[in-house]
């Protein structure tokens, strides 16, 4: 092969001609009504969206130009009229034919596009959703020898354009024509239109009207003049039921002006699971971008419901949720500020109104309190806990006891309360939500003070031994108790202790509780798991069953000579401490108590066996 061939052989292939590609409409439309829209009305906010911005770009290049939105609504067919900037032949080819173009980023218009609603340029498609057809006539304002244009689409992608007498369209502005599709014909029904004008428009800027009914409603409820506060609080608390259907415990007021942020958020009246996702009802430059923005707000704020306008947060494609950016996160934090402004107003100067707040709001504050030291600090005396002085708050109750003991689990809070509270111990429930938390935190914001957890064995300490002779002489009756909850995994101590009704106190702790589980598993399973979770097993201590030596029915148990009898009492002894502590019940005590239960009536009812 000679060299020229080698070098054709090796040369890059001739570049061929792009293709572009074919776009299927109706597949389009079907993927916007189906997975980016969530519902058909949003095809209303679109034409309102359209019309708001013309309006802006003519405004934009003539400040007293006019600007009105009409809609009409009768037999299946929508008509929407606007006094915007209008359309050219040319700017209907360059823009309403071109999907994805919007005409935000003509000529001209670059500079104020953030003063308009629309971002992603998909305008008009949207219609298509509930119209197999969209007829628009238009009449630029800012080419005044521009005849009036028709540009009429159907849904299988094509189009045609005509120019029309200036009779036809006097004046600049557009209008938009949309006859219902089969099966659509409730969402262009006059009722529908204007409650979703009202919804979509109320805040918008311009006079908007369904027919002769004005939609728009300025200025926003939170921006009007007042008598005075109590005025503006029944006002707004109005609103709330209207929007939300409920009546405020209060008001807060969300201004963040850097931001463009102006608007209300209501505190709920009733206690919500801080994992109900809130939904909020956000503007953006007055016209409705969503009613349930949930990243809105911290999630430590559930116990509120806002209604904003803002012209600085992006919206999603869809323009029905927001966009998480920086802008997004500044504003949540400058937010959540405001609130943490309002709780710390209503501690210093309003303690009635905390109150009624806190008892149902209790764990929002709690959740805030454990990040925030200065929330701790100013809530100290307000939050309120299970302790075994009664409901008090970290405040009072530091204020009585030298070392502030606590629980981690409410199981543990129930084993021993009724047994510290007698011996002295004064103990805090952690076991609710973030509680431990908080009583962990208490030394940050009051120095000094002593936090200790309560395990079973701070408990055992405080009480009282009994003389070493009499436990010698109940050496038998301690022996056979053993022997009858060794399997159980619990050992048998004997203590004298209050109140005299306790006969007995089952302790154990979260190591104790972990072994037993880890045990019980090993019984379970077959001979390789049984070999992997032996090698598991810790050195925790074993839970133990505490009996009340000053017990009267303890000490009757203690002097029966059948240690069969013993070891059947005992096994009671041990599931009333269950049920008293409220701890959940495994398969093997249940048994147990079924099993102690049928042994006790076996002797109470054989007398003659001199057993009982």
């Amino acid at each position: 092969m000679d060299s020229q061939s080698s070098q054709a052989s090796q040369a890059p292939p001739s570049p061929r001609s792009p293709h572009r590609f074919q776009v299927d409409l109706r597949g389009l439309v079907d993927l916007l009504s189906h997975h980016l829209y969530s519902s058909p009305k949003v095809y209303l906010r679109e034409l309102l969206q359209n019309a708001v911005d013309a309006i802006t770009a003519r405004r934009a290049d003539e400040p007293g130009a006019p600007a009105r939105v009409r809609l009409y609504a009768e037999g299946g067919a929508l008509r929407v009229e606007d006094t915007g900037v209008g359309l050219t032949e040319a700017d209907v080819h360059s823009l309403l034919a071109t999907i994805g173009r919007s005409s935000k980023r003509a000529e001209g218009l670059q500079e104020a596009r953030s003063d308009f609603l629309g971002q992603f340029g998909i305008g008009l498609l949207a219609c298509f959703v509930v119209a197999e057809r969209i007829r628009v006539v238009s009449r630029s304002a800012r080419t005044p020898g521009a005849p009036p244009v028709e540009w009429t689409a159907s849904d299988d992608g094509s189009y045609t354009v005509r120019t029309l007498p200036d009779a036809e369209r006097p004046e600049p502005g557009t209008t938009v024509h949309l006859v219902a599709r089969a099966g659509t014909a409730e969402w262009l029904a006059p009722g529908r239109v204007e409650a979703l004008a009202r919804d979509f428009g109320s805040l918008l800027p311009y006079d908007v009207r369904v027919g002769d009914e004005a939609v728009t409603d300025l200025p926003a409820p939170w921006d009007r003049p007042y008598p005075g506060p109590a005025a503006r609080r029944i006002a707004l608390a109005r609103h709330c039921h209207d929007l939300f259907g409920f009546t405020p415990l209060d008001t807060i007021e969300l201004s963040v002006p850097v931001a463009g942020i102006r608007g209300v958020a209501y505190v709920l009246p009733a206690a919500v699971s801080p994992a109900q996702r809130a939904g909020h009802r956000v503007h953006l430059k007055g016209m409705l971008l969503t009613e349930r923005a949930e990243q809105l707000l911290p999630d430590w704020a559930f116990f509120v419901r806002c209604v904003l306008d803002t012209d600085s947060l992006r919206p999603t494609a869809s323009r029905e949720a927001l966009y998480e950016d920086e802008t997004l996160a500044a504003v949540r934090e400058a937010l959540g500020e405001r609130i943490r402004g309002w709780l710390t107003g209503l501690a210093a100067g309003d303690p009635e109104r905390l109150a009624a707040f806190l008892a149902v709001h209790h764990l929002g504050v709690r959740s805030l309190a454990r990040h925030d030291r200065e929330m701790l600090r100013t809530m100290l005396p307000w939050l309120p806990f299970e302790t075994t002085d009664g409901r008090l708050s970290l405040e009072e109750f530091a204020q009585r006891h030298p070392v502030v003991h606590f629980t981690r689990t409410v199981e543990e809070y129930r084993q021993v309360a009724p047994i510290a509270s007698a011996q002295g111990i004064g103990v805090i429930n952690g076991g609710y939500t973030y509680d431990s938390e908080l009583v962990e935190a208490l030394p940050s914001v009051r120095p000094g003070t002593v936090v200790a957890e309560l395990d079973a064995e701070t408990v055992t300490a405080h009480l009282d031994a009994v003389d070493p002779a009499e436990e010698l002489a109940l050496s038998g009756f301690l022996a056979a108790a053993r022997a009858r909850l060794d399997p159980l995994g619990c050992d048998v101590v004997l203590r004298a202790f209050h109140p005299l009704s306790v006969p007995a106190l089952h302790l154990d702790d979260r190591d104790a509780r972990h072994e037993q589980a880890r045990a019980d598993a090993e019984a379970q399973a077959d001979d390789l798991w049984a070999g992997i979770l032996g090698s598991l097993r810790g050195s925790a201590p074993r839970a133990r069953l505490v009996l009340n030596h000053l017990n009267p029915l303890v000490r009757r148990i203690s002097a029966l000579p059948d240690a069969e009898l013993i070891g059947t009492a005992t096994e009671s002894l041990y599931g009333q401490a269950l049920l008293m502590a409220q701890r959940p019940l495994r398969p093997a005590d249940s048994a147990l108590l079924n099993r102690a239960f049928i042994g006790l009536l076996e002797w109470a009812t054989h007398p003659e066996d001199g057993r009982a």
